[in-house]
């Protein structure tokens, strides 16, 4: 499968922004996702996922309460909506995906467990 995000870019610290992540190649419905971002010199640290029934979940500490994901089956598309953003955000925004069509409640939050990954939009967040 191939996946390809989008809507990264620069903007200022309390702003918000929509990352949207498109599935080709594959059933997108078929698939757990999720979002990984990774900062200059630093890993990549998990986000959110969302399994195949569009139950969510977060990294606490970054991002819970500020960012929502949700999936849309009929658009072949994941979404990441970030509100309130910080400078601490900046980084790298990869979304992943795993073939999930046995377990529709699973999901994944380490990039070992992932199995297909986009390119990155970079999102820069200025204070």
């Amino acid at each position: 499968v191939y996946l390809v995000e989008s809507g990264g870019g620069t903007v200022q610290a309390g702003t918000s922004l929509r990352l949207s992540c498109a599935l080709s190649g594959g059933i997108f419905s078929a698939y757990t996702t999720g979002w990984f971002r990774q900062a200059p010199g630093k890993e990549r640290e998990f986000v959110a996922a969302i399994s195949r029934r569009s139950d969510s979940y977060y990294n606490v500490g970054s991002a819970k309460g500020r960012f929502t994901v949700s999936r849309d089956n009929v658009q072949n598309t994941m979404y990441l909506q970030m509100n309130g953003l910080k400078p601490e955000d900046t980084g790298v925004y990869y979304c992943a995906a795993r073939y999930s069509v046995q377990n529709a409640s699973a999901y994944y939050t380490s990039p070992q467990e992932y199995t297909s990954w986009g390119q990155g939009t970079q999102v820069t967040v200025s204070s």
